[in-house]
């Protein structure tokens, strides 16, 4: 008999001592079993035949075994009152058998209809391999046995193996499915994430030294990110995070930002089979092809450009394509978001009229404008200045977590509005609003999102080597398949999860680089000099600061008094 549902072409050899058959793909394994052996089947396969148990065969099994009467055939265990019943065949046991263990097993009785669910198959053997089917899946499960069932059990063990087996392995099957589907999607549309702090981990242990000993990306231990785990997760766009914190403002900031912008070009140049540098849309898309991670470069903080409208040329120049307005600070044109909960005072009131110029600088260049980290007023002006979409790198929703770090619904709308991005974070205080917080709930905010932004709006940021807690599920860049099947567990359609990937920021990023306009003549008037905090800068440029070419005129004019009174000596 060929059983088509395993796929197995060769004739089973039957189980003298259950009337069952065994399947094995190798021929020299299924061999004829010793007489008494009770065990042969352990290690293969074993089936309830897709066919009725016929008179002619029970008692070539009762010749076998070597018994005096054989076994009543189907005709006959009817008229003994045993008929059918939601789980096969009840025999009759013969008189002077030795009850139903001595006798042969009928085997279960054939559906007409093909079922989902393969039954799982009573043998007397120690170990039981039960092999159920989904679909197109096949999973293998070995459960123990400790001893032998008889006939009249069977149903009811039938029941058991259900009740306690069949919905976990559905969930298992299941979840497996959406794995795999999931896998499937990000191959052909792998994630591109919008915020990742690697080389601040790289600056506070290395000091950015790539050649250092334990400094190699490959074998890099305890971070989030490595190329291993950049692999599993399917990771193939980046923005790697140039930060230099706040106290760096008014100080070196600019320079900390342009050696973390370093540090990320000489990971392309070191790992050029792993990471491909790009600063545009088409970029990517090459990377994509190419297999390789798509690294760009988000500068963390206004604080960075020191107020300069020439230092945000120059970084542009150099790689920048987002900047974020504010970190956990304010700078002397953008207010932060801790100026929402009351630690820090309002400067600004959003944007002052230098941070108009340059949130029409960032257009005019092709910068994205980045409002994670600032406070709500600062998200709204930028909103409705900006003539493209805006991102938020790595931020969450505020209706599940009250956190002034998320974005709030009525500002989400001004999102739907303007075709912008929220890139969800993982941060656990972001999430959950507490130290635990779990993949489930990422998922949540990414439907809140949705819902009130649009599925356009949705994108992953998730901060990976920036924070201290992550969701259990999420705990690295590996895990990205994972949140994409819980997503696809959600229902959420192909093309909603392509565009949380990939789509929805490719999109944007194609918006930013169509409004630019590298032809317009830049903005130029910079900022007050009374704006600007002075203890460690110079004044050179501005009106009324001290000059090395002063006029002649007034110098003689000061000098006079001096002359004169050196003549009278």
């Amino acid at each position: 008999m060929k059983n088509e549902s395993l796929g197995l072409a060769e004739q089973p050899a039957r189980n003298p001592d259950t009337g069952q058959h065994c399947f094995h793909k190798d021929p020299v394994r299924r061999q004829k079993p010793q007489k008494g052996a009770r065990n042969h089947c352990r290690g293969v396969k074993c089936v309830v035949p897709q066919r009725k148990y016929h008179g002619d065969e029970s008692e070539a099994v009762a010749q076998r075994r070597g018994r005096a009467a054989a076994a009543p055939g189907r005709r006959e265990l009817r008229e003994q009152g045993a008929g059918p019943g939601g789980h096969g065949w009840a025999p009759a046991v013969p008189e002077g058998s030795g009850g139903a263990r001595d006798g042969p097993r009928p085997r279960q009785r054939a559906s007409h209809r093909r079922p989902s669910l393969r039954q799982p198959c009573a043998t007397s053997c120690r170990s039981r391999r039960m092999t159920w089917c989904l679909g197109s899946r096949h999973r293998e499960v070995i459960l123990p046995c400790t001893g032998q069932s008889s006939d009249r059990s069977r149903p009811l063990q039938t029941v058991m193996w259900t009740s306690w087996w069949l919905w976990p392995l559905v969930a298992v099957c299941t979840a497996d499915q959406f794995r795999d589907e999931a896998e499937r999607i990000m191959r052909g549309t792998p994630v591109i994430d919008g915020h990742n702090d690697l080389p601040w981990q790289l600056l506070t242990s290395f000091n950015n030294q790539l050649l250092a000993p334990g400094a190699n990306l490959t074998t890099l231990a305890h971070t989030h990110t490595n190329i291993p785990k950049l692999k599993a997760g399917l990771v193939g766009g980046q923005f790697w995070s140039a930060y230099t914190p706040c106290d760096t403002q008014n100080k070196d900031a600019v320079r900390r930002t342009l050696e973390q912008i370093d540090v990320v070009q000489r990971m392309c140049q070191l790992y050029p089979e792993t990471f491909l540098c790009v600063t545009s849309s088409k970029g990517i898309r090459q990377a994509f092809q190419e297999g390789k991670v798509a690294s760009l470069v988000g500068v963390e903080g206004g604080h960075s450009i020191d107020s300069s409208l020439g230092v945000l040329r120059a970084l542009y120049h150099l790689g920048m394509r987002y900047l974020t307005l504010t970190h956990s600070c304010n700078t002397p044109w953008a207010d932060n978001w801790l100026v929402d909960t009351g630690e820090d005072k309002a400067q600004s009131q959003g944007l002052s009229s230098f941070g108009q110029s340059v949130v029409k600088e960032m257009n005019r260049l092709g910068v994205m404008i980045d409002l994670a980290h600032v406070s709500v007023a600062t998200m709204k002006a930028a909103l409705q200045l900006s003539k493209a979409p805006v991102i938020f790198s790595h931020s969450s929703a505020r209706r599940l977590c009250d956190h002034r770090r998320n974005v709030p619904d009525d500002v989400l709308e001004l999102v739907n509005r303007t075709g912008s991005l929220v890139m969800v974070n993982f941060y656990n205080d972001y999430v959950s609003c507490g130290a635990e917080a779990t993949l489930s709930q990422v998922a949540d905010h990414l439907d809140h999102i949705k819902k009130v932004a649009g599925p356009g709006a949705v994108g992953f940021g998730g901060d990976f080597d920036g924070v201290s807690r992550l969701p259990e599920g999420l705990e690295d860049v590996s895990k990205y398949p994972d949140l994409v099947a819980e997503l696809l567990r959600r229902q959420w359609t192909e093309a909603e999860v392509r565009g949380a990937l990939a789509e929805n920021l490719l999109r944007v990023f194609e918006a930013v680089e169509q409004a630019s306009d590298h032809t317009q003549t830049p903005e130029e008037k910079p900022i007050a000099l009374d704006q600007l905090e002075a203890s460690c800068r110079t004044t050179y440029g501005y009106s009324g600061a001290p000059s090395l070419h002063r006029p002649l005129g007034p110098l003689l004019a000061s000098l006079a008094p001096l002359l004169f009174s050196l003549c009278l000596l």
